[in-house]
């Protein structure tokens, strides 16, 4: 792979100042970082508009309709490929596979943060009897996601977040546009990865995790696989296998017949728990990593984003953080509700909530293109239940919490496919210039997606419809929790931070909490087939490995983009 993207950057075809050329090749991977194309470029900006509208409304009806947080990443990146294939002479322009970047990025960055990071946290006041906090709260759920993208614009391609990191919906969305530029072999494995991923898809395989397992990292991926199939034996209570719809029972009755362990709550907070204890340590992890002495020309000095210019955005990030807490304790309300010393702890613990949830959840992200943005927000919810916060701060806590994590490791899937785009990082000053763009370009998609959330969001809610995950939040808070949640949470956080600890940089902890909370027995067979699959052939053939790139880049694009559409088909059959 590295090498065709080195190839690609290397081809100029007689044509260095592309400015001054009306021939222009706009597909050409190299431009100088002076003509990259800007976001507020009048026929950049106003598509993006429109397509930032058309992409905000499909996220609010996927989120309330059908539940899905669609992979928006690529579809984005399909969106854009269709418009610059239209035969219209205006529209050539847009064929400028950096053009599509930007298109790319404002159109996820609309449909992702009008879905998860605006209408399902305003949702949580609304559902639990408080309407009028749905504008406050609207305002915090903006200014966390806009922190949120702006942290991930300062550290990514650092040492906590490098750019050569997995990142997989973003190599999914960077080699789908590429493969119309170079047609050939590539374009044939893409498609045929494609068809995979739809043809899986279909009959109940998922292919978006086999395509990551054939690219992702491995020690990473075996360990999401090995918790997915973990939670799905507990739940079943045996090794059964669901697909072509139906379930075929290989071993049953293993914890004795009829047993039901997830009613217990010893296994009910397992996932939690685990989380938490690999939550703490891989935050003390990024914690050493911040504040380790300086080494020079060390592997540090390989990042373009420096040790101190990370510290500074996450520094900076809590505070801004804190900044939003305290406004939002004044604008709901809620500081009438508490003490002055639980109102301190409140803004304090929301501000931390906020920031760790979105490191916890971009870990997991850029490791597996998966992240449990929501099972994280109701980990926090739940210590927060514990502090013994009252029901509406609950409210307030988790949805602020949920804006965070879910804007992070979108806009990192979006910089991860320019980064591919504009040679990987072999020229530094358009590197920087186009990851500038794309970061306007978000904040373009974010400022649409608030404005039409804002005008919209009372006509689901007068309806009924809210994205599901409201209820369980709603729900929990309603459930409360005592001394017995505390204790099997404390029991479980103990080897999640064992597994964290021995698994390194890894994050192996983080991962198999993920697979704990979001996985199932199909998931992880899938996973753990994939990179068997990946071992013996890349073993066989080290070549072997950028063909499964391809591939599994494929497959996790069409299995996305047959989510997304079916789902999309599907809203018209949703009550």
């Amino acid at each position: 792979m590295w090498a065709s993207l080195h190839r690609l950057f290397l081809y100029q075809g007689g044509m260095n100042n592309m400015s001054n050329n009306t021939n222009k090749d706009y597909t050409q991977l190299h431009i100088h970082a002076a003509d990259h194309p800007k976001a507020y470029a009048p026929h950049i900006l106003i598509l993006n508009i429109v397509m930032s509208i058309l992409g905000a409304i499909i996220g609010l009806e996927l989120i309330v309709r059908t539940g899905v947080a669609p992979n928006t990443s690529i579809v984005g990146a399909l969106f854009a490929i269709i418009i610059s294939r239209i035969p219209i002479a205006v529209l050539k322009k847009y064929q400028s596979i950096h053009c599509q970047n930007l298109i790319q990025t404002t159109i996820s960055g609309a449909t992702f943060s009008a879905a998860n990071c605006f209408l399902l946290p305003i949702g949580v006041p609304v559902i639990m009897g408080n309407p009028e906090l749905m504008f406050p709260m609207l305002i915090g759920s903006f200014l966390s996601t806009v922190i949120a993208a702006t942290i991930l614009y300062k550290t990514f391609d650092s040492e906590m977040f490098p750019a050569e990191g997995a990142w997989p919906p973003g190599v999914a969305s960077a080699q789908s546009i590429l493969a119309v530029v170079e047609k050939g072999k590539k374009a044939l494995l893409l498609l045929v990865g494609m068809a995979i991923g739809i043809g899986g898809k279909i009959i109940g395989i998922p292919t978006d995790l086999l395509g990551v397992s054939w690219f992702g990292d491995f020690a990473a991926m075996t360990a999401l696989g090995v918790g997915s199939i973990v939670i799905g034996i507990i739940k079943a209570n045996g090794f059964i296998i669901n697909i072509f719809n139906q379930s075929f029972p290989i071993i049953t009755d293993l914890f004795g017949e009829g047993a039901d362990l997830m009613s217990k709550q010893m296994f009910q907070y397992m996932p939690h728990g685990i989380m938490i204890g690999a939550g703490i340590i891989s935050l003390v992890q990024c914690g050493r990593m911040l504040f380790k002495k300086s080494d020079g020309d060390s592997a540090a000095s390989k990042f373009s984003s420096s040790m101190a210019n990370m510290k500074k955005a996450l520094g900076g990030g809590y505070v801004a953080y804190l900044v939003v807490a305290v406004l939002l304790a004044v604008i709901t309300g809620i500081w009438s509700e508490m003490n002055f010393f639980q109102l301190i702890i409140w803004v304090i613990f929301s501000a931390f909530a906020a920031i760790a949830s979105e490191l916890i959840v971009g870990i997991s992200a850029m490791y597996s293109g998966w992240f449990p943005g929501f099972a994280t927000a109701l980990i926090f919810l739940i210590v927060g239940m514990l502090i013994g916060f009252p029901a509406i701060p609950l409210g307030i806590l988790v949805a602020y919490t949920s804006a965070t994590g879910p804007a992070f490791s979108d806009m990192a899937y979006d910089l991860k496919c320019g980064y591919i785009l504009r040679g990987c990082g072999q020229d530094s000053e358009l590197e920087m210039e186009g990851r500038k763009q794309q970061y306007y370009s978000e904040m373009i998609g974010f400022v649409v997606a608030f404005v039409l959330v804002a005008i919209m969001a009372n006509k689901y809610f007068d309806q009924g419809l809210f994205a599901p995950v409201d209820a369980t939040f709603a729900a929990t808070i309603e459930a409360g929790a005592g001394a017995g949640v505390a204790k099997w949470l404390i029991i479980w956080a103990i080897p999640g931070a064992i597994i964290q600890l021995l698994g390194g940089s890894r994050q192996i902890g983080i991962l198999f909490a993920t697979g704990l909370l979001v996985g199932s027995t199909i998931n992880g067979l899938t996973i753990l087939i994939a990179l068997l699959i990946r071992y013996v052939l890349v073993r066989r053939n080290k070549e072997n490995e950028q063909t499964l790139n391809i591939l599994g880049a494929g497959s996790l694009a069409g299995a996305a983009l047959y989510s997304f559409f079916t789902a999309t088909l599907s809203l018209g059959k949703k009550k």
